[in-house]
């Protein structure tokens, strides 16, 4: 079929993104195609018939949209009975709502350091595709990338600082940034880690995106073990086995010869994996250190236990051993992230989705101590807003780690863990008192009571364990009233989460963005770029350019003519 095509397209033919269809259909254009001499698959057959016709520029563009939540086509190379079609898996939450102060006026959530969001949507980008609308969640592209804030003081394991701009897509609305940092921590100084390799060797891992990728990302970790460090190799498919018991770090010869001797194959019995792993960890345990198990699976279970709430509960119940769960997300089509960052949430870790080696040396070799290393554990935000100050709010993102306004003081309630080296980013959207909000004034509203101090915007409070603690901490302290500064005038680290946050809105559906388009958006990040060290906010510039080349504007109905 790509006998006419130059060279330089046929790599990108095996992948079918939108770019190659065009690519192919001008080559195609070229000669005759070669008469087929084997069966093709029906991804390829989807293929032939759409670059069978000519393509206009009108045509290309309509056919690029329509791609837009097509699943990436799969190889022909896939294991026998494995469906040729996309199972991706996404939970599906309704944006938080708009409050009124005077009715509702404490919000209560958990905090997030997860990032598996920001490297699924940029899969779905790089390869020529808008994400799924519930693929995004907004706290997580923004606390994906690295912001100068304060270094915390005293006993406190985080430092805490706040910020007020007047916000991009909304003159009439302040964004107010809620900023935590943990001190970091270099892998030197990290406690003795007893880690639990868990690796899906299913046949749905039978694809570079999978197994390989999984192999190159555990030995990226395996440079960084120490000898007072363990690891152990558990392994599941259609039965789950223990293929390294607990080497030292300092024999890293045999545990990447573990680690390379792996292959995919059979049935997905995860469940069984998740109990050898916990059975293993514990087996090992080292009292005062790191005590882990890093699951590296794209979630497609389908043996023994399966059903979400069940392995939910599971990881629940697990965590009460003193070993944590991080998840690792890999491979297409048939991914499961729905499970992958609830099992994380339930198991006391942190997701992360693996892309490309970068993305797997970001997670485990430059942030290692952010991985392994948990600062604060069951970290929950309040904010009490002044309703002599403020008519309204909404909180953008944290939509699956709302908590009820008692389960603030309830140390039996789990919430997220900080870890070494974190930043966390809370943005609220605020109506100032005596604005134009979005709420429409109530009739019989009794009118708010002056506040109780002058002076303050809102009262914030945070709790949080120390390690090895059960009862918990508690640091408040107000947020002064100040002028809300001009977009410009912020600090770089609020325009660029600004502008993440406006990207998210604008990926999903824009309802509270207004005018503010893509493009604006990309402006915005670009000149809050900054510094760059690790060259995140550049990339981020260009994905948001590629979403804006793959969004298609709504368009306009026609005017009737009377």
């Amino acid at each position: 079929m790509f006998a006419h095509c130059p060279l330089f397209v046929r790599p990108f033919a095996a992948g079918f993104s939108a770019g190659a269809l065009l690519l192919l259909a001008a080559c195609s254009a070229s000669g005759p195609e070669p008469e087929a001499k084997t069966s093709v698959s029906p991804a390829t057959s989807l293929l032939r018939e759409r670059v069978a016709a000519p393509v206009t520029a009108e045509a290309s563009h309509k056919r690029m949209a329509s791609m837009a939540y097509a699943p990436a086509p799969i190889a022909d190379t896939l294991p026998p009975g494995y469906r040729d079609e996309s199972r991706e898996q996404y939970q599906a939450y309704a944006d938080n709502p708009v409050f009124a102060v005077a009715e509702t006026p404490v919000s209560t959530f958990s905090i997030d350091v997860d990032t598996g969001s920001y490297a699924n949507v940029r899969r779905f980008l790089n390869g020529g595709q808008l994400p799924p609308k519930d693929a995004v969640r907004l706290e997580e592209l923004v606390n994906y990338f690295p912001y100068d804030y304060p270094l915390p003081q005293g006993d406190v394991p985080f430092g805490v600082s706040t910020e007020l701009a007047v916000t991009p897509w909304n003159p009439q609305t302040r964004l107010l940034r809620i900023a935590i940092k943990a001190s970091d921590r270099s892998v030197e100084e990290l406690p003795p880690a007893n880690l639990v390799f868990l690796v899906d060797v299913s046949g749905s891992m039978h694809r570079r995106e999978g197994l390989p990728m999984v192999q190159g990302t555990l030995k990226l970790l395996v440079d960084q073990l120490r000898a007072q460090d363990r690891v152990s190799l558990v392994t599941y498919a259609g039965d789950s086995q223990v293929v390294l018991d607990s080497a030292p770090g300092s024999d890293k010869a045999k545990i990447r010869a573990a680690i390379d001797q792996l292959s995919a194959g059979g049935s997905t019995a995860g469940e069984s994996g998740i109990q050898l792993a916990y059975q293993q960890a514990r087996k090992h345990m080292i009292d005062g250190g790191i005590n882990r198990i890093l699951l590296a699976t794209d979630g497609d279970f389908n043996v023994g236990i399966s059903d979400f709430d069940s392995l939910k509960q599971l990881a629940a119940d697990k965590r009460k051993s003193g070993v944590s769960l991080t998840t690792l997300g890999f491979g297409v089509d048939n991914y499961n992230e729905r499970l992958m960052e609830q099992l994380a949430d339930a198991g006391n870790g942190n997701y992360a989705y693996i892309d490309n080696l970068r993305e797997a040396r970001k997670v485990l070799v430059d942030q290692l101590g952010s991985t392994l290393a948990t600062v604060a554990s069951d970290v929950k935000l309040q904010l009490e807003f002044n309703p002599a100050e403020v008519s309204e709010y909404r909180l953008l993102g944290y939509e699956n780690r709302a908590l009820k306004r008692e389960d603030f003081s309830n140390d039996k309630v789990d919430a997220g863990d900080i870890g070494a080296g974190h930043t966390v980013t809370a943005l609220y959207e605020i109506v100032p008192a005596g604005g134009k909000g979005w709420l429409e004034p109530l009739r019989y509203q009794v009118s708010a009571q002056p506040a109780r101090k002058s002076g303050e915007l809102a009262w914030l409070r945070i709790r949080y364990k120390a390690p090895g603690e059960a009862a918990s901490r508690l640091l408040e302290r107000p947020i002064a009233r100040a002028e809300a500064k001009a977009v410009a005038s912020a600090s770089e680290d609020l325009r660029f989460a600004a502008a993440v946050a406006a990207f998210a809105q604008q990926l999903k559906d824009g309802r509270y963005t207004g005018d503010f388009d893509l493009a604006q958006s990309i402006e915005l990040a670009r000149s809050a770029k900054g510094e760059d060290r690790f060259g995140l906010r550049g990339e981020f510039i260009q994905l948001a350019e590629i979403a804006q080349s793959l969004h298609t504007p709504p368009s306009t109905p026609a005017r009737v003519q009377q």
